[in-house]
Formats: structure tokens, sequence, C-alpha cells
């Protein structure tokens, strides 16, 4: 009997849809040939205008930025490093001044604790001085102590001698009571002097500690200074080199103009004296006049001879004022006389290395040098720049004289001696020496005038 059910049919796999891959290949198409017509469209390129760099045509490449540039992207920018540098130079100028600060209190104290010490070695040799007096008397009373005088009279072999030794041992008696005194003054004198000793050490100890902090400054900021240096490049040390070059000039410029400034300045101080020297002049004339009218031909005489006199005083007056100083006219011969001695000094410096807390002769740091130049002139100044800044007399930069003292950031920390025309002769930092330079290289705050 036959079945009325339809055979099973075997399943039979998915046929893979092709549909889509002949879209995306239509569009691929498409898309070659509308580049292909753009392409065929497209305008010729315009040659290059000169001056105007033309892009390369393989582009930056698969490998990327080489490591040069990945550098220069990445890393502070050459201004940037020299700003640094310039901020760490500054640091270890202040850290200097601590330094030389921290050096000079601490020379003192030492000084001051050595002569401590040497007055308490000398009070401890009076101390055993009257130490040994004292037990010579003691050795004196014990020999004797044992019997009365009477008895002591009586056995003795020579009565007389005998009294008259009593006699000298009541003298005794009083010297005995000297002896003692002398000893406790001594005892509590050299107990005094020991314990400010050792005060004085303690403080020796501080500034010691205090110098030693900051040389560590000192060393570091140089330090970082050095290394900032040694990772650049040639290329990068030889902008900079140009960049300082121009900085050079752009300094000498304002110093030029400063110059300029003062010769004018001068010139206007020296016609105003010349006009009030003949106005002096006139009104003497005048008088002289008036005398020789009211007076007789003798009299009147001796009155032109008397104004002939005064005129040429006057004259002279004024007229080497000027002369003493191109600035305000108030510097004296004195000043002057010592100021020449000064740059004379400075002047036989240039070339010398500086070095952070020298004071000559073979090297300087900035405020040693102004020290030793001042010296040289019998004016003794103030070892830091910042006590230095406190010891004369501000004047205007228009003013300024040679031989006065030029200091410059807010800090007062860096100082040079000015020498005219705008320039100075400074220590200006490590690995430099002693030089001319233009006041405006740094930012200028004050000009001081040593008295």
């Amino acid at each position: 009997m036959a079945s009325h059910r339809k055979p099973r049919t075997r399943p039979t796999a998915p046929r893979p849809r092709t549909a889509p891959a002949v879209g995306l290949t239509t569009a691929a198409l498409t898309s070659v040939a509308l580049l292909s017509q753009s392409a065929q469209a497209a305008p010729s390129p315009e040659p290059t205008r000169p001056g105007l760099e033309e892009p390369s045509p393989e582009g930056p490449g698969l490998e990327g930025p080489g490591l040069e540039e990945v550098r220069k992207l990445e890393g502070p920018s050459l201004e940037e490093v020299r700003k640094k540098v310039d901020d760490l130079y500054h640091q270890a100028g202040v850290a200097t001044q601590k330094y030389n600060s921290a050096k000079e209190k601490t020379d003192k104290q030492r000084r001051k604790t050595g002569r401590l010490l040497d007055d308490v070695a000398q009070r401890a040799d009076k101390l055993n001085e009257a130490r040994q007096k004292l037990g010579s008397y003691a050795t004196a009373q014990y020999r004797t102590g044992a019997a009365s005088h009477t008895a002591a009279m009586m056995l003795a072999d020579d009565p007389q001698g005998y009294f008259d030794q009593n006699h000298l041992a009541g003298r005794l008696t009083a010297r005995q009571k000297k002896a003692v005194d002398d000893y406790q003054a001594q005892q509590a004198s050299a107990t005094k002097q020991r314990a400010r000793a050792a005060r004085s050490l303690e403080t020796l100890s501080d500034s010691r500690d205090g110098l030693r902090t900051s040389k560590r400054t000192v060393q570091k900021k140089l330090g970082e200074a050095r290394e900032l240096l040694s990772e650049l490049t040639a290329e990068e040390k030889a902008r900079l080199a140009a960049a300082e070059r121009k900085r050079e000039r752009e300094a000498a410029r304002e110093a030029v103009e400063l110059s300029r400034e003062q010769a004018a300045e001068a010139a206007r101080k020296r016609k105003a004296e010349e006009a009030a020297r003949k106005e002096t002049d006139r009104g003497q004339a005048q008088r002289q006049g008036q005398g020789q009218g009211h007076g007789s031909g003798s009299a009147g005489g001796t009155g032109a001879g008397q104004g002939g006199d005064s005129g040429t005083g006057s004259g002279s007056g004024p007229g080497s004022t000027p002369g003493s100083g191109s600035g305000s006219g108030s510097t004296d011969s004195g000043y002057s006389t010592k100021a020449a001695k000064v740059v004379a000094f400075a002047r036989a410096q240039l070339g010398k290395p500086y070095v952070w807390g020298a004071t000559g002769p073979d090297s300087y740091d900035c405020s040693g040098l102004t020290q030793d130049a001042w010296k040289a002139a019998g004016i003794s100044l103030p070892r830091t720049t910042w006590d230095q800044a406190k010891g004369g007399t501000t004047v205007r930069t228009a003013d300024a004289e040679p031989g006065d003292l030029v200091f410059f950031y807010d800090d007062l920390s860096h100082v040079g001696i000015y020498i005219g025309d705008g320039k100075m002769i400074h220590a200006p930092r490590p690995g430099t020496n002693v030089r001319v330079e233009s006041i405006h290289y740094m930012p200028l705050h004050r000009v001081v005038r040593p008295v």
C-alpha cells in the first residue's frame, strides 16, 4: 500500500549572497571613475613663489617624526632654556651673597671666639697662681698651727727671731685674705668667660651651618644651569650665542642713549652756571658804576680794582664744578680723585675669572671686586651687595659718576662699578671674566655713591 506522505528532502547549505559584493564593487569602480575625472579636470599647480617653502611631495612618511623633531616638540623652547639658565644664575648670585654674609659672620665669630678662649686661658693661669699662693699659706698654717705662739716662742732657739717672724705672720694674714679674695675673683671671672666662650662656640657652629647651606645652594644652582646647557645641541648653542650677542647690542645702544642724555644734562647745567656767572658779573659792574658816580676819582679807582678781583673769583668758582664730573655736579674733587683710583683698579682686573665667594687678587665675585676696588682708594666697603647698597647716597641714573656703584635686580644681588658712558666694570657670573659691559645688560635697580 503506497504511502501518501511526501518524501523528506535533505537540507542543503545556504547559497552565498552575492548582491552586496556586487554593490561594493560598483561603488569602488564609481569612486575610481570620479577620482579619475577630477584628476583630469584639476588645474595645473601654480609655480612656487620665492620665499615660500614647497611642501614635501612624499609627506611626513610612515615612520613619523625623527628624534630631533620629537625633542623640539616635547622639550622646552630655546628661549625658555635661556630664561631658565639666567634665572638659575640669578639664584646662584643671591645664594653667593648669602654665602658671603655667612662667611663674614663666621670669620668675625671665629675671631671673637679665639679672643675669648685666649682670655679664658690667661684667667686660668692667674687662677692657678692664686691657688698656689693659697696652698703655700695653708701649708704654713698647718705646720705652725699645732702650738701656741707663746710656747713656740719659748721653745724657739732664737726668741727674738721668732718674734720678728710672728710679727711678719700677722702681716701675712692680711696677704692671705687678699689672696683668697683674688682667687675668688679670678674663679668667678674665669667661670663667666668660659660661659661666654661656650655661647660663642655655639654661635660659631650655627654660622658654619649657614655657610655650608649657602655653599650647597650655590653649587646646586650652578650645576642645574650647566646641565641645561649641556643638553643643548650644537645648533641650539649657536642660536643661543647669537641671541646673547643681540642682547649685548641692545644693551650697548641703551648705554649710548644714556651717555647722550648725561652729556645733554651736563651741557644744560654748564649753560645755567654760565648764565648765573654773567648775571653776577653784571650786578657787580652795576654796583661798581654806582660807587664811581658817588665817590671821588681815587675811590672809584679803588672800587674798580676790587670789582676786577671779585669777578675773577666768581668765574673760577662755577667753572671748576662742571670739570669735576659730567653728572650732577655735586661730586667734589676729593671724590673724583678717589673714584679715579677705583676705576683704574677695576680696569687692572679685566680678564680675571669670576669665582663665587672670591675677593681677589686672582679672582672675584661681583661684590668682592667692588670692595677691593674701593679699598684701593682708602674706603672700606661691606662684603655683601645688600650692605654696600646701604653705605652711600642714592643718585639718579642720569647723574651717575665714574666710581659709583650700580646695583641690579629687585633684590640687589649684583653690583658693578660705573665708568661713564652708560658702562660698568663688573664680574658677571661663573664661566665669565671681569669685563666692561652696558649697565642695561641686566635690570638696573639703583645707583649709589659711596661716602
